[in-house]
């Protein structure tokens, strides 16, 4: 793993979200993406190096929602940028990692994502990321 790519944090409304977190970092956000696949729609705001990715569910049934249901808003997932995704994912199956998708799938912000589940990694959801090129 090469870095933290991004935290993702569970939000129930985007605009109010996004003006909390522009009033933070002094800037706005400086992108807002769908991921239809997912139910979830993403706005993502820098800060210095680090990324912070906000999400708020699109469909009842998505997994942001069911998250905020279950918990409520707050720190969704940890993600992790990786040169090679596909290998990193057949290294942590190796490892006793359990992939959530073991094929990795098109996220937001231009990248290949899997999970790893929450049970096996100390009650956090870690994202593996890889740049689309």
């Amino acid at each position: 793993m090469k870095k933290i790519e991004h935290i993702g944090i569970a939000v129930k409304d985007l605009e109010k979200s996004n003006q909390v977190f522009a009033s933070l970092f002094g800037k706005p956000h400086y992108k807002i993406e769908e991921v239809v696949s997912e139910g979830v729609k993403t706005s993502f705001f820098k800060s210095g190096p680090n990324k912070i990715e906000l999400l708020e569910a699109t469909k009842p049934d998505s997994p942001i929602a069911k998250f905020i249901e279950k918990k409520g808003e707050g720190i969704h997932h940890i993600a992790f940028a990786v040169k090679d995704i596909k290998a990193e994912i057949k290294r942590l199956q190796e490892e006793g990692f359990t992939v959530l998708n073991e094929t990795p799938k098109k996220g937001a912000d231009n990248k290949l994502v899997a999970f790893l589940h929450p049970k096996t990694t100390n009650g956090v959801l870690i994202e593996l990321c890889q740049e689309i090129e």
